[in-house]
């Protein structure tokens, strides 16, 4: 048995959810995959995927033998490329994952710039309000906003956000700025409810965060909607602060109950590799960092 086909083959396996479409990623038949996988299981003495008949997933086992097959993969790789006098040229296919809004505006032009340096890289972005299943779905690198649940993931802190209250200038003066929580009573209230699905707000009492009920006037799925009903003047919204950095520089949006917002929640970058990361992943990293750290608005 060669091992590192093997190793190459385990691991399209878990990338691409299963058998018949790891056939297709290597161009080798379905029974060659099956037969491999099975004299590896074989030759470890343990299982390393579980099979049925909608899904391939890895086993507990699998997956710790999935991450140390892409680090010994991923050496070879760059042991290949230094010797072929190409180790810094990153090649092959990066895949990015990051929140719809913030990847428009921030993780888009460092994926351009990225594309422009290295011309034998291609990016396949995944703009997702949601957790994306980094080894399912293949990601190599991720731009989540929030506290991290811990993981075997590498992560990177590049800035720092905001929840805010902000309404138009427009709308403050016909309907005065609120004072506390409270008084978002007597106020008309826009909602995302793609954040969250509960009608509540949370503010900063002596200390603590706590939950205030609202009773929105407009509820949307998006933050993009949300803040283009505020600035239109309809009423307050909740957001992020880079999601309103470029209104609330021009002044078409002013921030409320500033001193009863919640602590700040970090930016980070997250990827699967250790400190020998594929040459593809660390130049994107190195751009990104450099770039994220740099914008004020998530500083």
């Amino acid at each position: 048995m060669d091992r590192l086909q093997a190793m190459k083959t385990f691991v399209a396996v878990v990338e691409s959810g299963g058998f018949t479409a790891a056939a297709r990623k290597l161009d080798v038949s379905l029974s060659v995959v099956s037969r491999t996988i099975i004299e590896l299981e074989t030759h470890l003495g343990a299982r390393l995927l579980t099979r049925t008949t909608r899904v391939v997933r890895p086993t507990e086992t699998g997956d710790a033998y999935f991450e140390n097959c892409k680090r010994i993969l991923s050496d070879v790789e760059e042991a290949e490329l230094a010797v072929a006098g190409t180790h810094a040229a990153p090649r092959g296919q990066l895949v990015l994952t990051a929140p719809v809004l913030f990847g428009a505006r921030y993780a888009m032009p460092i994926v351009v710039e990225y594309l422009q340096r290295y011309p034998e890289v291609d990016v396949n972005c995944l703009l997702l309000d949601r957790n994306v299943d980094f080894i399912g779905e293949g990601v190599d690198v991720g731009m989540r906003i929030g506290e991290l649940p811990s993981s075997s993931l590498q992560a990177i802190a590049v800035g720092r956000v905001r929840r805010v209250v902000c309404a138009s200038p427009s709308y403050l003066e016909l309907h005065g700025v609120p004072q506390a929580p409270k008084d978002l009573a007597a106020h008309t209230l826009i909602h995302t409810t793609g954040v969250s699905t509960l009608p509540e707000w949370r503010f900063m009492d002596h200390g603590e965060a706590k939950p205030v009920r609202i009773t929105p006037r407009l509820c949307t799925t998006t933050n993009d909607a949300a803040i283009a009903a505020a600035v239109a003047g309809l009423g307050m919204a909740r957001v992020l602060s880079y999601q309103v950095a470029g209104e609330l520089g021009d002044g078409r949006l002013r921030v409320v109950l500033a001193d009863y917002e919640t602590p700040s929640v970090p930016i980070h970058l997250i990827h699967r590799e250790g400190r020998h990361a594929m040459q593809k992943v660390r130049a994107f990293l190195d751009l990104a960092i450099d770039r994220l750290r740099a914008e004020k608005s998530l500083n």
